[in-house]
Protein backbone atom coordinates (compact mmCIF):
# COMPACT_ATOMS: atom_id res chain seq x y z
CA UNK A 1 0.00 0.00 0.00
CA UNK A 2 1.59 3.62 -1.15
CA UNK A 3 -0.33 5.34 1.79
CA UNK A 4 -1.74 2.51 4.34
CA UNK A 5 -4.97 3.65 5.76
CA UNK A 6 -6.17 3.51 9.30
CA UNK A 7 -8.82 0.71 9.17
CA UNK A 8 -11.35 0.66 12.32
CA UNK A 9 -12.61 -2.41 13.89
CA UNK A 10 -15.91 -2.69 15.72
CA UNK A 11 -16.27 -6.24 16.90
CA UNK A 12 -13.67 -8.29 17.56
CA UNK A 13 -14.95 -11.75 16.17
CA UNK A 14 -13.16 -14.25 13.89
CA UNK A 15 -13.89 -12.64 10.94
CA UNK A 16 -11.74 -9.40 12.24
CA UNK A 17 -8.83 -11.99 13.08
CA UNK A 18 -8.73 -13.34 10.05
CA UNK A 19 -8.31 -9.52 8.25
CA UNK A 20 -6.24 -8.21 11.03
CA UNK A 21 -3.93 -11.12 10.61
CA UNK A 22 -4.35 -11.03 7.01
CA UNK A 23 -3.56 -7.59 6.66
CA UNK A 24 -0.45 -7.54 8.83
CA UNK A 25 1.21 -10.13 6.90
CA UNK A 26 0.95 -8.28 4.05
CA UNK A 27 2.70 -5.47 5.85
CA UNK A 28 0.11 -3.06 7.04
CA UNK A 29 1.23 -0.73 9.98
CA UNK A 30 -0.02 -2.30 13.71
CA UNK A 31 -0.54 1.23 14.32
CA UNK A 32 -2.86 2.14 11.39
CA UNK A 33 -5.42 -1.12 12.63
CA UNK A 34 -7.97 -0.65 16.05
CA UNK A 35 -10.32 -2.78 17.35
CA UNK A 36 -13.32 -1.83 19.42
CA UNK A 37 -14.66 -4.93 21.16
CA UNK A 38 -17.01 -5.12 24.84
CA UNK A 39 -15.41 -8.45 26.01
CA UNK A 40 -12.67 -8.17 28.23
CA UNK A 41 -10.92 -11.60 27.38
CA UNK A 42 -11.34 -11.05 23.79
CA UNK A 43 -9.77 -7.41 23.80
CA UNK A 44 -7.16 -9.23 25.50
CA UNK A 45 -6.08 -12.07 23.48
CA UNK A 46 -6.33 -9.52 20.29
CA UNK A 47 -3.98 -7.18 21.53
CA UNK A 48 -1.61 -9.74 22.78
CA UNK A 49 -2.22 -11.91 19.56
CA UNK A 50 -1.18 -9.01 16.87
CA UNK A 51 -0.08 -5.96 19.22
CA UNK A 52 -2.58 -3.87 17.97
CA UNK A 53 -4.85 -0.93 20.04
CA UNK A 54 -7.67 -2.75 21.09
CA UNK A 55 -10.69 -0.91 23.24
CA UNK A 56 -14.02 -0.77 24.49
CA UNK A 57 -15.51 2.48 22.87
CA UNK A 58 -16.60 2.98 19.63
CA UNK A 59 -15.97 6.83 19.91
CA UNK A 60 -12.38 6.38 20.18
CA UNK A 61 -11.37 3.37 17.63
CA UNK A 62 -13.28 5.75 15.03
CA UNK A 63 -11.28 8.83 15.56
CA UNK A 64 -8.64 9.46 12.44
CA UNK A 65 -10.21 5.83 10.22
CA UNK A 66 -10.24 5.63 6.78
CA UNK A 67 -12.64 2.67 7.07
CA UNK A 68 -14.36 1.10 9.48
CA UNK A 69 -15.51 -2.15 9.24
CA UNK A 70 -18.57 -2.71 11.16
CA UNK A 71 -18.43 -6.25 12.25
CA UNK A 72 -21.25 -6.74 14.60
CA UNK A 73 -24.40 -9.26 14.66
CA UNK A 74 -27.21 -8.46 12.51
CA UNK A 75 -29.21 -7.93 15.65
CA UNK A 76 -27.22 -5.43 17.12
CA UNK A 77 -26.18 -3.32 14.10
CA UNK A 78 -29.07 -0.49 14.54
CA UNK A 79 -27.60 -0.33 17.87
CA UNK A 80 -24.00 0.21 17.12
CA UNK A 81 -25.05 2.15 14.20
CA UNK A 82 -26.92 4.39 16.03
CA UNK A 83 -24.33 4.88 18.29
CA UNK A 84 -22.18 5.92 15.73
CA UNK A 85 -24.36 8.58 14.41
CA UNK A 86 -25.34 9.75 18.17
CA UNK A 87 -21.98 10.45 18.71
CA UNK A 88 -21.48 13.04 16.19
CA UNK A 89 -21.74 13.42 12.54
CA UNK A 90 -20.89 10.17 10.48
CA UNK A 91 -17.41 11.04 9.80
CA UNK A 92 -16.60 11.13 6.26
CA UNK A 93 -15.19 7.60 5.77
CA UNK A 94 -16.42 4.54 4.34
CA UNK A 95 -18.44 1.77 6.37
CA UNK A 96 -18.22 -1.97 5.40
CA UNK A 97 -20.53 -4.07 7.12
CA UNK A 98 -19.64 -7.69 7.39
CA UNK A 99 -23.17 -8.56 8.67
CA UNK A 100 -25.63 -10.76 6.80
CA UNK A 101 -28.86 -9.30 5.48
CA UNK A 102 -28.12 -6.09 6.71
CA UNK A 103 -29.09 -4.26 3.79
CA UNK A 104 -27.60 -0.94 2.21
CA UNK A 105 -31.06 1.35 2.97
CA UNK A 106 -30.88 0.23 6.55
CA UNK A 107 -27.47 0.92 7.05
CA UNK A 108 -28.08 4.51 5.21
CA UNK A 109 -31.12 4.92 7.59
CA UNK A 110 -29.31 4.06 10.83
CA UNK A 111 -25.69 6.16 10.04
CA UNK A 112 -27.49 8.93 8.31
CA UNK A 113 -27.96 9.88 4.71
CA UNK A 114 -24.46 10.76 3.08
CA UNK A 115 -23.19 7.96 4.72
CA UNK A 116 -20.29 6.12 2.14
CA UNK A 117 -21.25 2.04 2.86
CA UNK A 118 -20.24 -1.09 1.67
CA UNK A 119 -21.73 -4.21 2.27
CA UNK A 120 -19.80 -7.69 2.39
CA UNK A 121 -20.69 -11.15 2.60
CA UNK A 122 -17.73 -13.19 3.08
CA UNK A 123 -17.27 -16.80 4.15
CA UNK A 124 -15.50 -19.22 6.62
CA UNK A 125 -12.78 -20.14 4.84
CA UNK A 126 -11.54 -16.46 5.13
CA UNK A 127 -10.43 -17.85 8.49
CA UNK A 128 -7.73 -19.26 6.74
CA UNK A 129 -7.27 -16.90 3.78
CA UNK A 130 -8.85 -18.56 1.03
CA UNK A 131 -12.32 -16.73 1.57
CA UNK A 132 -14.45 -15.23 -1.10
CA UNK A 133 -16.27 -11.59 -0.61
CA UNK A 134 -19.19 -10.68 -1.97
CA UNK A 135 -19.15 -6.60 -1.94
CA UNK A 136 -21.88 -4.44 -3.23
CA UNK A 137 -21.38 -0.47 -2.83
CA UNK A 138 -23.83 2.50 -2.55
CA UNK A 139 -23.49 5.15 -4.90
CA UNK A 140 -21.57 7.51 -2.32
CA UNK A 141 -18.85 4.96 -2.32
CA UNK A 142 -16.28 6.28 -5.09
CA UNK A 143 -13.85 3.93 -7.17
CA UNK A 144 -11.21 4.63 -4.43
CA UNK A 145 -13.75 3.87 -1.53
CA UNK A 146 -14.11 0.37 -3.71
CA UNK A 147 -10.71 -0.56 -4.25
CA UNK A 148 -10.18 0.03 -0.36
CA UNK A 149 -12.82 -1.67 0.71
CA UNK A 150 -11.95 -4.84 -1.48
CA UNK A 151 -7.90 -4.27 -0.80
CA UNK A 152 -9.12 -4.82 3.10
CA UNK A 153 -11.28 -7.85 2.32
CA UNK A 154 -8.69 -9.19 0.21
CA UNK A 155 -6.61 -9.68 2.97
CA UNK A 156 -8.68 -12.79 3.77
CA UNK A 157 -9.56 -13.76 0.30
CA UNK A 158 -10.42 -13.39 -3.19
CA UNK A 159 -13.24 -10.25 -3.92
CA UNK A 160 -16.22 -9.95 -6.03
CA UNK A 161 -18.18 -6.78 -6.63
CA UNK A 162 -21.90 -7.65 -7.06
CA UNK A 163 -23.98 -4.71 -9.21
CA UNK A 164 -27.29 -5.21 -7.73
CA UNK A 165 -28.18 -5.78 -4.36
CA UNK A 166 -30.74 -8.23 -4.89
CA UNK A 167 -28.38 -10.77 -5.78
CA UNK A 168 -26.68 -10.49 -2.07
CA UNK A 169 -28.80 -13.37 -0.67
CA UNK A 170 -27.81 -15.38 -4.01
CA UNK A 171 -24.20 -14.64 -3.03
CA UNK A 172 -25.05 -15.56 0.56
CA UNK A 173 -26.70 -19.09 -0.28
CA UNK A 174 -23.74 -20.00 -2.72
CA UNK A 175 -20.58 -18.61 -1.12
CA UNK A 176 -21.46 -17.47 2.47
CA UNK A 177 -23.01 -20.95 3.53
CA UNK A 178 -21.88 -22.81 0.52
CA UNK A 179 -18.72 -24.18 3.05
CA UNK A 180 -21.25 -26.18 4.46
CA UNK A 181 -22.53 -27.90 1.67
CA UNK A 182 -18.77 -29.01 0.90
CA UNK A 183 -18.46 -30.34 4.65
CA UNK A 184 -21.71 -32.56 4.33
CA UNK A 185 -20.22 -33.94 0.97
CA UNK A 186 -16.93 -34.65 3.25
CA UNK A 187 -19.11 -36.44 5.79
CA UNK A 188 -21.09 -38.27 3.23
CA UNK A 189 -17.67 -39.26 0.98
CA UNK A 190 -15.72 -40.27 4.44
CA UNK A 191 -18.81 -42.31 5.23
CA UNK A 192 -18.63 -43.90 2.46
CA UNK A 193 -15.36 -44.91 2.07
CA UNK A 194 -15.57 -46.04 5.55
CA UNK A 195 -18.50 -48.39 4.51
CA UNK A 196 -16.62 -49.75 1.73
CA UNK A 197 -13.65 -51.19 3.86
CA UNK A 198 -11.24 -48.04 4.05
CA UNK A 199 -10.19 -46.90 8.22
CA UNK A 200 -11.75 -43.76 9.11
CA UNK A 201 -8.34 -41.49 8.84
CA UNK A 202 -7.65 -42.96 5.59
CA UNK A 203 -11.44 -42.04 3.91
CA UNK A 204 -11.17 -38.95 6.17
CA UNK A 205 -7.80 -37.82 4.22
CA UNK A 206 -8.79 -39.44 0.85
CA UNK A 207 -11.69 -37.24 0.71
CA UNK A 208 -10.36 -34.05 2.42
CA UNK A 209 -7.76 -34.24 -0.35
CA UNK A 210 -9.86 -34.64 -2.87
CA UNK A 211 -11.86 -31.88 -2.71
CA UNK A 212 -9.01 -29.60 -2.22
CA UNK A 213 -7.23 -31.07 -4.91
CA UNK A 214 -10.60 -30.51 -7.23
CA UNK A 215 -10.83 -27.08 -6.04
CA UNK A 216 -7.87 -26.07 -6.99
CA UNK A 217 -8.41 -27.42 -10.67
CA UNK A 218 -11.18 -25.68 -10.60
CA UNK A 219 -9.94 -22.28 -9.80
CA UNK A 220 -6.48 -22.73 -12.01
CA UNK A 221 -7.81 -21.54 -14.99
CA UNK A 222 -10.98 -20.84 -17.52
CA UNK A 223 -11.93 -24.35 -17.57
CA UNK A 224 -15.59 -24.98 -16.78
CA UNK A 225 -16.15 -27.67 -14.08
CA UNK A 226 -18.41 -29.55 -16.44
CA UNK A 227 -14.92 -29.86 -18.90
CA UNK A 228 -13.27 -30.83 -15.68
CA UNK A 229 -16.05 -33.61 -14.98
CA UNK A 230 -15.55 -34.55 -18.40
CA UNK A 231 -11.98 -34.82 -18.24
CA UNK A 232 -11.67 -37.69 -15.27
CA UNK A 233 -14.97 -39.58 -16.65
CA UNK A 234 -14.04 -42.78 -18.88
CA UNK A 235 -16.65 -44.15 -20.93
CA UNK A 236 -17.80 -46.84 -18.62
CA UNK A 237 -15.29 -46.54 -15.64
CA UNK A 238 -15.82 -46.05 -12.02
CA UNK A 239 -16.48 -42.49 -12.25
CA UNK A 240 -19.28 -42.93 -14.78
CA UNK A 241 -20.67 -45.43 -12.75
CA UNK A 242 -21.22 -43.19 -9.75
CA UNK A 243 -21.79 -40.02 -11.78
CA UNK A 244 -24.81 -41.73 -12.96
CA UNK A 245 -26.27 -42.97 -9.34
CA UNK A 246 -25.91 -38.93 -8.68
CA UNK A 247 -27.99 -37.95 -11.67
CA UNK A 248 -30.20 -40.49 -10.93
CA UNK A 249 -30.80 -39.28 -7.52
CA UNK A 250 -31.44 -35.57 -8.17
CA UNK A 251 -28.89 -34.31 -6.99
CA UNK A 252 -28.51 -31.02 -9.36
CA UNK A 253 -32.08 -30.60 -8.25
CA UNK A 254 -31.25 -30.92 -4.89
CA UNK A 255 -28.34 -28.43 -4.93
CA UNK A 256 -30.38 -26.25 -6.50
CA UNK A 257 -33.50 -25.86 -4.27
CA UNK A 258 -31.03 -25.84 -1.58
CA UNK A 259 -29.39 -22.52 -3.00
CA UNK A 260 -33.25 -21.08 -3.47
CA UNK A 261 -34.01 -22.06 0.04
CA UNK A 262 -31.02 -20.78 1.51
CA UNK A 263 -31.76 -17.50 -1.11
CA UNK A 264 -35.26 -16.98 0.23
CA UNK A 265 -34.52 -17.43 3.71
CA UNK A 266 -31.91 -14.62 3.45
CA UNK A 267 -34.17 -12.33 2.63
CA UNK A 268 -36.58 -12.80 4.98
CA UNK A 269 -33.76 -12.57 7.66
CA UNK A 270 -33.56 -9.19 6.13
CA UNK A 271 -37.06 -8.32 6.57
CA UNK A 272 -36.45 -9.43 9.82
CA UNK A 273 -34.27 -6.62 10.78
CA UNK A 274 -36.95 -3.84 9.91
CA UNK A 275 -36.18 -0.47 10.04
Amino acid sequence: MTNPPRVAFIGGGNMVRSLVGGLLARGHPRHLLGVSEPLRTVRDTLARDFGIDVVSDNAAVLEGADLVVLAVKPQHMKEVCAGIAAHRAVPPVTFISVAAGVRLAQLERWLGAGARLVRAMPNTPALIGAGITGLIANDKVGADGRALAAEVLGAAGRTIWIEREQLMDAVTAVSGSGPAYFFLLLEALEAAGIAQGLPAEAARELASHTALGAARMACAGDVAPAQLRERVTSPGGTTQAALEVLEAGGFRRLVADAVASATRRGAELSERLGD
